[in-house]
Order: structure tokens, then sequence, then C-alpha cells
């Protein structure tokens, strides 16, 4: 696939892809329309602190976690256009409600509620590997990811300006924000309307078992239980901290400790409950994989996305304070982190698709995102603006573009179960901005951006250790495994929509 490609917009193919990033594109710019309305909150209320701010910003990757596995399970099991437009519509509600709050609770509530947005992303992954083969789905899949964050970048250029000037008043945030609830909801039907899960004749090959990821051996079992409980161990940190901020009372946080726990003695029982049965009967030697490829890529995006999602929460004050900007110009500059999504994500998957080694692709980034971590932990109001600007660049070029490298192996992992395989890497995106940010209300800034680049160094040594490179990495076709054969076979193929099969 080359560049032009991508604007042959008659190509069925290129239609799901743009139509699927655009729907990325507006979830982001949906999830993230806070950020750069913080300050402007602030100021137009008497009540509102800058510790409010920080628990909201807390809160708004919360319900993620959870999110990604339940839609990563959705997905597999419904497919791709049906989950995606029901997130969209469903999500413009809390989006509403945010909105129009007027206290606290209605304020931390639905935030909460609008966290769960966030994993949008992992349905388009499964989209788009459905469109594209192996070798040209890392391109794909950056244009995917690259283009849709895109989105957050969007919100924080003009967001404040339609606060403060279009709608104008103490009060144009909240239409600022309603806005974007609206653009969602009617997004969501257009989306359901104009899409479909695969190409015409192709069968959506399901998961044998539906609840939790299936697994190839015992090992793997008690593997994939351990890589479970941090996703509930990271909604215990976030309700901690909230109740060490005073936003809680000691009550709600042990029933907050109550449900988790539930909910995670559930998950596992889930596990046991799917994988017990496929464990005893045998699995057949062409349908194993190795979860240590799931593992080694959750580390990658919990270091290169979860410190995105950070960093992106936190920018635009930083810029703002360090630099004594104006609100509108710091979140312009901010912007700047997630503008490069626009190509960097992209190259990533590029990359991965031509350098002939996925998993050395995925090594190389990880040591150019330290390395800019560590840079921008040095800045300071000593330095010149345009400097700042440019270290933080070049760090997104390389944050955004290992999030492309490491989507661009997770569909090979186990083509069947990519829903879930995308959902648990995506919550650990979101595990590690949940626990980024609680650890971001203790220290300074300079020290937070240490912190992110230990994290991806990390992480640089669990790929080097476990990541294996996928088979047919860049083959025409994905691998098939006996199951994944017998599954097709009785498939019944998708009846696509006669206006979008069109080439008209």
């Amino acid at each position: 696939m080359k560049l032009l490609d991508v604007f042959k917009f008659k190509n069925d193919q290129m239609k799901m892809l743009h139509l699927t990033w655009i729907a990325f594109f507006v979830s982001f710019f949906t999830w993230f329309n806070m950020a750069p309305l913080a300050t402007t909150m602030m100021e137009s209320s008497n009540w509102l602190t800058r510790e409010h701010l920080g628990a909201l910003a807390i809160i708004n990757v919360a319900l993620t976690i959870p999110a990604r596995i339940v839609i990563g399970m959705l997905l597999d099991r419904f497919g791709p256009r049906l989950v995606y437009s029901g997130l969209l519509i469903l999500m413009s509600i809390p989006t509403f409600l945010f909105a129009f709050g007027d206290s606290w609770t209605q304020l931390m509530i639905s935030r909460l509620l609008l966290s769960s947005i966030g994993a949008s992303f992992v349905v388009g992954i499964r989209m788009v590997s459905e469109w594209f083969p192996p070798k040209d789905v890392g391109f794909a899949e950056g244009i995917y990811g690259g283009w849709g964050n895109f989105g957050s970048a969007v919100g924080a250029m003009i967001l404040p300006w339609l606060a403060l000037t279009m709608f104008g008043g103490d009060e144009g945030w909240r239409y600022a924000i309603a806005l974007t609830g609206a653009i969602c909801f009617i997004y969501g039907i257009i989306y359901y309307l104009l899409v479909r899960d695969t190409p015409e004749g192709k069968a959506f090959i399901k998961p044998k078992k539906s609840g939790a990821l299936e697994v190839s051996s015992w090992k793997d079992l008690v593997l994939l239980i351990i890589w479970t409980l941090p996703l509930g161990g990271a909604l215990a940190v976030l309700a901690w901290r909230l109740a060490g901020m005073g936003f809680i009372s000691t009550t709600v946080l042990y029933a907050t400790y109550t449900v988790i726990g539930l909910t995670m003695i559930y998950q596992i029982y889930k596990i046991l409950h799917v994988n017990i049965p496929i464990l005893r009967r045998g699995v057949p030697e062409d349908d194993k994989y190795e979860f240590k490829n799931v593992a080694a890529l959750n580390s990658t995006y919990f270091a290169n996305f979860g410190a995105e999602l950070a960093i992106v929460s936190m920018l635009p004050m930083f810029f703002q304070l360090t630099f004594s900007l104006s609100p509108a110009a710091a979140g312009i500059i901010a912007s700047s982190f997630a503008f490069i999504n626009l190509f960097a994500r992209p190259l990533g998957g590029v990359l991965s698709d031509r350098m002939g080694n996925r998993k050395n692709t995925m090594l190389i980034y990880m040591v150019g995102i330290t390395i800019g971590l560590i840079s921008m932990g040095f800045i300071d109001s000593s330095w010149p603006l345009a400097l700042a600007i440019a270290v933080t660049i070049f760090t997104s070029i390389f944050v955004q573009g290992a999030e492309g490298a490491t989507f661009a192996i997770i569909p090979m992992v186990k083509k069947r179960l990519t829903g879930q395989v995308a959902g648990m890497a995506g919550a650990y995106g979101n595990v590690g901005s949940t626990l980024y940010l609680t650890l971001y209300t203790f220290v300074s800034p300079q020290t937070f951006f240490f912190v992110l680049a230990g994290g991806a160094l990390v992480s640089f040594f669990m790929c080097y250790l476990w990541l294996e490179e996928p088979d047919n990495a860049f083959a025409e076709d994905y691998y098939e495994s006996s199951v994944d054969i017998a599954n097709a076979i009785h498939t019944e193929p998708e009846i696509p929509l006669k206006r979008v099969a069109s080439d008209k």
C-alpha cells in the first residue's frame, strides 16, 4: 500500500479506513474536551480548584480500563460496526451531563462514565485488520490511530476559541463541550449506516468462546490471570488517590474496593470457565500462541499510550504556568504533542511494515521515547519556548510512532482474538495513564517526565526478552490455524450494504 492509495476514496477498503479513523477522531475530540478548557472552567466557577481539575483528569481515564476489556469481547462477538456506532451514541449522554453539571458529584460521575469512550480505539483495530492484509496493516492501523488521535489536538486548538469567542461569556465552555457530544451522537448514526464489518464474501471469524481471552497452555493461563490483576489494581489506586485528595469519603472508598474485588474475582472465574475446557481437550499445535507476546505489547502500550494520555492531560497547564502563556496559546502549543499523530503514528506502522523485522522496530522506538522524555524532564522557565516545543515534538514522534508499531503487531498475535488482545493492550495504556496521572499529583512536572522515561526503558527490556516476530508478518493474508478455518466454514459471511459496496 502506498500513500497515494489512501486518497482513492471510491475504493471500499479506503472508505472503511476513512470512516473508521473519523469515528476515532470524534471519540478523542469528545474524550479530551476538558483539558484545554480546564483553566477556563476554574475561572468561571467560584468553587472549582486546581485539585478538582487534577481529580477530573484522573477520573477521565478510569473506566477506559475495564471498558476496553469489555468492548474487546463485544467486538469479537458482534463486530465493529454495531459496537462502534453504539458506543459513540451512548457516550454522548455523559458528555451532555458534564457540559451542564453544576456540582462536583455531577461532574465526577459524568466524567467517569465518559471515560469509557476511550475504549473506542480497540474497535477500529479489529475493523482495519479485517480490511487490510498483514503486509499493509501497520500503515493502515497507523493512519487509523494517528489521524483519529488528532481529535485531541483539534480539541486543544479550537475548543478554547469556541468557548471564549464563539459562545462567549463565563458559560461558553459548557456549550463547547456540549457541541462535542452532539457531534459524537450524529457520527454514531452515520457510522452505522455507512460501514460493514468485512469485505464482501469474507467471513467474520469469532472466538470459540466469549467472556475471556483464550490461551494455549496452563502456564499462559496463570500468566493471563497475573496480567489481569493490575487492571483492577489501577482502579483501586485511582480510588485511593481520590479519597486522599478528599473527593470521596472513606465509605465510598471501601465500597469501591469491594466492587473492584468482586469484579476481579468474576473475571478470573470467566478466564477459568473459558480456558479450562479448551486446555483439557488440548489445543492443536497450529492454533497455539505465546501469551508472553501479549504481555510484551501490554508493556509497550503502558509506556507509550499511557505516557501520551498523561502528557496530553497535563501539558496545556504545564506550558501555561511554566512560560506564563494565555490558555489559548498554551492549548495550541501543547496540541503539538498530539498534532504529530497525523504522521508519526502512520510512520510507526509504515516502518514496521517496511523494515523487515517488527520486533526491532518496536525496540528502536522504545529507546527514542526514553531519550525524549528524559529531555522533557529538564524543561523549565529558563528554556527558550521554541526549544521546549522542539523537544516536545521530538518526544511525540517516538511516543506515537511506538503506538503505530505496537498495533502493527497486535492483529498478528492471534487474528480471531484481535479485539480481546487489542482490548487488553489498550487497557494497559490506560493503566499507565491512570497510575502516571495519580503519581503526577505528588511530584513536579519535571520529575514526572523522568518517571515516564523509566517506564519506557522497562518496556524496552520486556520487549527484548519476550516479544517474538509474528507468523506471516509480511504476507498477503493472516496466518490461519485449523480452528480458524473450521470457524470460518461455520460462519455466515455478512451481507454487505449495496450502497457501501458500490464504487459509484
